[in-house]
């Protein structure tokens, strides 16, 4: 199969200089604001965005190391198959957020509850629709010894490049 190249659209500006002690995960950066730059090039696309509460910010791991197939997530201490974790050393460092979309200015979009730190690449953005993606879940693995973890759970740098 063909290597798969991406461009990035836009970038974050958030306030996590680093890895370490950015929330793990948007429900655990409640209140936290940043600002999606798109670029001049795709700013076209953001028309309509407007009408969302949530947008789906997808984006590159850029400050990832190594991917492994197995690692220590954040909330566990044991070794866990990468698919079946949220862990940025992946195979492909692609991460995803639900944000809530404040404003547009532009080709700025304001966002709340963000987890991304400084200078993230983003790779696309989608509208988050309810009825599109919440799924009851039956199951949630290992997470649900730990799940409660969750609001403590900072990055500890563990994945740093």
């Amino acid at each position: 199969m063909e290597e798969i190249k991406y461009k990035p659209i836009g970038i974050i500006h958030s306030p996590f200089k680093k890895p370490e002690g950015t929330p793990i995960q948007t429900e655990a950066a409640k209140g936290i604001t940043a600002k999606v730059e798109i670029f001049p090039e795709f700013t076209e696309g953001l028309k309509d965005i407007k009408g969302f509460s949530h947008i789906i910010l997808i984006y590159h791991f850029h400050l990832s190391g190594k991917s492994s197939l197995k690692v220590k997530p954040f909330m566990d201490g044991k070794m866990r198959g990468v698919f079946a974790t949220r862990a940025p050393g992946r195979p492909n460092p692609i991460g995803i957020s639900i944000v809530r979309l404040v404003k547009i200015r532009k080709n700025i979009l304001y966002v709340q509850d963000v987890d991304i730190i400084n200078g993230t690449p983003i790779l696309d953005i989608k509208p988050y629709v309810p009825e599109f993606d919440i799924k009851m879940a039956d199951k949630i693995g290992w997470l649900k010894k730990n799940i409660h973890k969750l609001p403590e759970a900072k990055d500890d740098g563990r994945f740093i490049k």
